[in-house]
């Protein structure tokens, strides 16, 4: 049944190809996770030349083909501006992602106080009305007991509103929009692509703020420390991040109305447990490329003049199409191997996987007839994959 999932622990499997679904049907099939099967990106779909109605009727033809009777959601991702949702609305999509982060000052962590203070003028103290006074009874007025997550100062608290005040601002529109067209819906606030990190007492800001203005979320994806790029496992100091986390996690118990959405939530495979510690089961992790990874993965396997193709158009398209990703991969330390049967191990290749991920509009603009057709031929070995890759991942956040 289609529908929203709530604060259920919940898992979102991007399918970029339309074709991902029996496998990850296979992969969720008896675990603890509320499965998300259309989840595609208005970024996405322009590169893939899908409608947000085809992404949603080709995971349903593969719910139904399945038996699938359980609950599942239809995720509306990454969505920036009003402008995004209708179509997303008249399919039936029941989860909804907004991302403000546009509208995120990231100089807000380094400026000097003059230039906070003259920035938060220009914006009228933005997120509320009531300005700066009344942010500062809020937030200063009343003596507190240090919490988890920090404390504010009239610093800080400037800070904050000059940072997130605008994105605030911009994400309750879109939820008083969506609320317009829709009754029912998960909202989603995502933070996370966005260059500065966002502090545990910055997160408390922001579920505060979307909190007093009514907007009822269910999920929020902060912009934690270190690299969560696309595709590979997490890269910086996990101990860092275990500390850094456990601060996060006090601001969602203290609201305990929403759980923590983790992006790029794709191989993350060190960082799952340190997510399971702290939030337990009030988790919605978000995957995306990783499926057309074993996609590409099953071509290395049985199709090597294909794969070969892409991989050299990949390595052509890089530098354009990585522009809106945050990945690190340099293309000359891809080395393609002479022989056909060393070429799946280039899926486990960090250089190899991010040049591949962030190049699929490129390859399915050229080569997608032809990679569709090709996977359709080995269906079973795709979905074996699949159901191989994400058992890995769901076993994880148990």
């Amino acid at each position: 049944m289609l529908t929203p999932l709530g604060l259920a622990p919940s898992f979102g499997f991007g399918d970029r190809l339309g074709l991902a679904t029996p496998g990850h049907i296979a992969a969720v099939r008896g675990t603890g996770f509320a499965p998300v099967f259309a989840q595609q990106s208005v970024r996405e779909n322009s590169r893939t030349g899908r409608t947000p109605q085809q992404v949603l009727d080709d995971a349903a033809r593969a719910v139904e083909a399945a038996g699938w009777q359980e609950p599942w959601g239809a995720d509306a991702d990454h969505l920036k501006m009003p402008a995004d949702l209708p179509a997303f609305v008249a399919a039936g999509y029941t989860f909804y992602t907004v991302d403000p982060g546009q509208h995120v000052d990231n100089a807000a962590d380094t400026d000097a106080p003059a230039v906070l203070r003259e920035k938060a003028s220009a914006a009228g103290s933005r997120p509320r009305a009531g300005g700066w006074d009344e942010l500062v009874s809020i937030y200063l007025g009343v003596e507190r007991t240090p919490a988890p997550w920090g404390c504010f100062d009239e610093e800080k608290l400037l800070r904050a509103v000059v940072k997130y005040g605008l994105a605030i601002s911009h994400t309750v529109g879109m939820f008083r929009r969506l609320s317009e067209l829709r009754d029912s819906f998960d909202f989603e606030v995502s933070v996370d692509e966005t260059d500065s990190p966002t502090t545990p007492l910055e997160h408390y800001f922001i579920a505060s703020e979307l909190t007093r203005a009514g907007v009822r979320f269910t999920s929020l994806a902060p912009r934690f420390p270190g690299r969560f790029e696309k595709g590979v496992d997490y890269l910086g100091d996990l101990a860092a991040l275990d500390a850094e986390l456990a601060r996060h996690a006090a601001v969602t118990h203290h609201f305990g109305s929403y759980k923590l959405s983790l992006h790029s939530g794709s191989d993350k495979f060190s960082v799952y447990p340190l997510i399971v510690r702290h939030w337990g089961s009030r988790v919605h992790v978000k995957t995306a490329g990783t499926s057309y990874l074993e996609a590409l993965r099953a071509l290395a396997e049985l199709e090597p003049v294909l794969f070969r193709r892409i991989l050299e158009l990949g390595l052509e398209c890089y530098a354009t199409d990585r522009a809106t990703y945050h990945v690190s991969a340099e293309t000359e330390r891809v080395e393609v191997p002479a022989g056909d049967a060393d070429l799946p191990a280039l899926l486990e290749d960090f250089h190899a996987r991010e040049v591949l991920h962030v190049t699929f509009g490129s390859a399915l603009g050229r080569y997608g007839p032809e990679l569709k057709a090709a996977l359709a031929r080995h269906a079973a070995r795709y979905g074996v994959n699949l159901r191989r890759h994400f058992a890995r991942h769901l076993d994880l956040l148990d």
